[in-house]
């Protein structure tokens, strides 16, 4: 009788309950031109195995891993200020994918790439353990309403699989406009046994990070914004 196959020990139990919802949303003419001429050379296909980035890349070089861009406005403003490093952008909504595709073809960044797909699965089988040199997690859906906390991306699984795929040293930085979310992130990712915090508590604003017009808008309001900065042991 053959044995079942192990289980993967850092990947986290396939979830009924996802942290987002793909909402129907317009593309615009200069989106769906840029999805149709620059996808191709920038859009990499979800592969159930391990991906050589390097030659996704066509170089050898720092990766960083950006979940859930949004419409890409600061994954394109730090992919542009830090040309030595690649960026893997992933995002499950068309409009944001077509949106950063136009900015990538604007600033001419040939270090950013982008996946379109859950980032459960894009981690679990597409990055090899060790290998990030970061991770970007900034304004994740707050789900603020108390039924919908189980949706929240940063949660204890979710934290020790990013944690595996970190190299030691990277970081991992997450960013939220909702208190109680910012709470529940610090209390999740201080207690991930293979993370360290880099301030004692909440972090001032990285300089890396641009302010986005959504975050200016909120601050302008007295809204807060909450920073985290992790490091992998």
């Amino acid at each position: 009788m053959t044995a079942p196959p192990a289980e993967d020990p850092v990947s986290p139990a396939r979830r009924p309950i996802r942290s987002y919802v793909v909402r129907p949303g317009r593309m615009g003419p200069g989106q769906a031109r840029a999805l149709a001429e620059l996808g191709p050379r920038f859009v990499l296909p979800f592969s159930a195995a391990p991906v050589d980035f390097g030659l996704a890349f066509g170089r050898r070089a720092p990766l960083v891993l950006e979940i859930g861009f949004g419409m890409g406005d600061a994954t394109a403003t730090i992919a542009a200020a830090r040309p030595e490093t690649d960026f893997l952008g992933i995002e499950v909504h068309p409009p944001g994918v077509g949106a950063l595709l136009k900015r990538i073809g604007e600033l001419g960044l040939t270090n950013l790439r982008i996946v379109q797909h859950d980032a459960v699965e894009v981690l679990e089988h597409m990055v090899a353990p060790g290998s990030l040199a970061g991770v970007h997690v900034f304004f994740p859906d707050p789900w603020h309403k108390l039924r919908h906390h189980k949706r929240r991306l940063v949660q204890p699984d979710f934290v020790r699989l990013l944690a595996s795929r970190l190299a030691p040293g990277a970081t991992l930085h997450c960013a939220t406009d909702w208190e109680h979310y910012a709470l529940q992130m610090l209390e999740v990712l201080s207690a991930e046994a293979g993370l360290r915090n880099t301030s004692s508590g909440f972090a001032e604003r990285p300089a890396l990070r641009p302010l986005t017009k959504f975050e200016n808008r909120g601050l302008g309001l007295g809204h807060g914004v909450w920073d985290l900065v992790f490091e992998k042991r």
